[in-house]
């Protein structure tokens, strides 16, 4: 059974890393591509305000801020709420986490198999998410390799903790973002810290327009190896994170890689209910989207849904009106890991 998910993964892992080269190696007409010499420059897509009434009309439905921005990876078609806005990031930031290890990774910096001492002083509050700390409660040694997959697919505070250590502290995983361009993500603390006081969170924070850019420079393997995105797209396309926000209403066998981040509770105030990732349509295009709940007295269930109502929107729509046509792909074949 293991190896067939494993052989799932991979197959996904594949298709979405065909489609990025798709993307970057499309025809000077597509928005993002180089002109001919002499050729007009095109202009870029304009937001679709259809789809944008409709979300705006979801959010509603919320009891706090709610942030969006969605963009259509192969032609650039964007829909937008509050995209400059800032949101608690909670665990959303172990993806730029393990981004920036992996970075670390490719320039020799660090061994993948490398075996790490984990300590019980490195261990996150109780309050946060940690199945490393609940498994071995005096400690353990993990490979940087196990401590990804534990970051991205188990939402492990413990293990996001260890590896920013190894970038470099917050500033590390800072100086990467910075330098692919990113200025819409700030990151101060780690999981153990902003679990310890709840103002703390709010200084770990991210745009949704920000967001998307860091999604799509890991779908273009841009700051990452093709074979480190693959593994991180892998390992965020089996992942248990909760399957009610962007995967909540989609079809069943939807490929969705994605990271999730949530923050408590304090006097009926949810600091923080996030869903970020890649959907891969039926038509073979992508839409990289982030979705943000910010300091919502909504439950949790409600919360929940208007991710996944604003995930489906930009779906059906997307699905149904891309400008780059792609044989639908047989999902019955190609995806097990639902």
């Amino acid at each position: 059974m293991r190896i067939g998910i494993i052989i799932a993964v991979i197959v996904i892992c594949i298709a979405f890393a065909g489609c990025a080269m798709r993307s970057q190696t499309g025809d000077a007409n597509r928005t993002g591509a180089t002109p001919k010499p002499g050729a007009p420059t095109p202009m870029p897509p304009k937001p679709d305000i259809q789809l944008q009434k409709q979300i705006a009309e979801i959010a509603k439905e919320e009891q706090g801020e709610v942030g969006v921005f969605a963009e259509l990876i192969e032609t650039g078609e964007t829909v937008s709420l509050n995209p400059d806005a800032h949101f608690a990031m909670q665990s959303v930031v172990k993806l730029p986490v393990s981004m920036a290890v992996l970075q670390l990774i490719s320039e020799g910096k660090v061994d993948m198999d490398e075996l790490i001492a984990v300590k019980r002083e490195d261990y996150v509050r109780p309050n946060s998410r940690s199945p490393i700390r609940d498994a071995n409660p005096d400690g353990v040694e993990l490979t940087v390799r196990e401590l990804i997959r534990y970051a991205i697919s188990e939402s492990d505070g413990t293990a996001s903790d260890v590896l920013q250590h190894l970038a470099g502290d917050a500033k590390g995983v800072q100086a990467y973002l910075n330098s692919l361009g990113i200025r819409g993500i700030q990151i101060e603390h780690t999981h153990k810290e902003f679990g310890r006081e709840w103002a703390l969170q709010y200084e770990n924070w991210e745009t949704p327009a920000a967001t998307v850019q860091l999604l799509k420079k890991l779908f273009a393997a841009e700051g990452i190896t093709g074979e480190h995105r693959d593994l991180l797209l892998g390992h965020m396309i089996e992942s248990h994170n909760p399957p009610k926000r962007l995967k909540g209403m989609l079809p069943p066998g939807t490929v969705v890689a994605h990271k999730t981040g949530t923050g408590g509770n304090q006097n009926g105030i949810a600091a923080a209910t996030n869903d970020v990732g890649i959907i891969k349509l039926p038509n073979g295009n992508h839409v990289a989207i982030a979705v943000l709940i910010g300091d919502s007295t909504a439950d949790h269930a409600t919360r929940d849904a208007v991710i996944a109502k604003i995930a489906k929107a930009a779906f059906d729509k997307w699905s149904l009106t891309s400008a780059e046509y792609v044989k639908p792909a047989n999902f019955n074949e190609r995806h097990t890991l639902n």
